[in-house]
């Protein structure tokens, strides 16, 4: 994880509003890091890396209020479109696009199970929901096309979703400001927070194949 935010960080540092659109693009399919990628650009709006600035087209964002407003924008509006491209890709391609090349696009049978159970509960607001849920979002776009909710309603529910999550994202990067280093150092945290839940999630698994067949064999042997 901090090998991608690493990346993340550094695309953005060279391309600025350009990476920001593109990985918001490339997060409504596949997870991109938006979180750190929002908060970084944020604190690029607040000046916190001299000699970066925020600029689009050769024109520079001089204030922090309007670099913050061109970071989140650019976020959403890549977002917004890559949940169309995913929405398009589940429409079009259907299960058998899936049942084929969906581990890919990390959307698996199981996955898929799970965000139809989502839709059922909570029909079209299940997208503007899922948008605000870390790892849910990047997983919700291909499975709407999938169960063909209609585009104008996906695409305003998406955007409605979309709107709050980045714009929230870039404003604390401005508040982080100077302490980005300090938030990237603390967030390496994460990497150990989920090495730790893959091992306990191994182990539980392991030990429930264990019982299983200890329960099996109890079994044979009684009969």
């Amino acid at each position: 994880m901090h090998g991608i935010t690493e990346a993340a960080t550094s695309f953005i540092g060279d391309y600025g509003l350009y990476a920001v659109f593109f990985l918001s693009f490339v997060d409504a399919v596949l997870p991109a890091a938006s979180e750190v990628v929002m908060v970084y650009g944020g604190a690029l709006a607040a000046g916190a890396f001299p000699g970066s600035e925020v600029s689009l087209l050769g024109i520079t964002f001089g204030s922090t209020w309007e670099a913050y407003l061109a970071v989140a924008i650019a976020g959403t509006i890549g977002y917004v479109l890559g949940s169309i491209l995913g929405w398009g890709i589940g429409f079009y391609g259907g299960r058998p696009l899936l049942a084929r090349h969906g581990r890919w696009l990390h959307v698996t049978p199981e996955k898929l199970e799970r965000a139809e159970r989502w839709f059922d509960r909570y029909d079209d607001a299940a997208v503007a929901i899922g948008r605000v849920l870390p790892l849910i979002r990047s997983f919700i776009s291909i499975p709407a096309g999938v169960v063909e909710m209609p585009l104008g309603r996906y695409t305003a529910f998406t955007t409605l979703g979309t709107i709050p999550w980045y714009f929230g994202l870039a404003g604390a990067g401005v508040a982080v400001g100077a302490s980005w280093e300090r938030f990237h150092e603390n967030f390496r945290y994460a990497d150990y927070a989920v090495l730790a839940t893959v091992v306990a999630g191994v182990v539980f698994l392991l030990a429930r194949a264990a019982r299983k067949r200890a329960r099996r064999r109890g079994i044979e042997r009684s009969a």
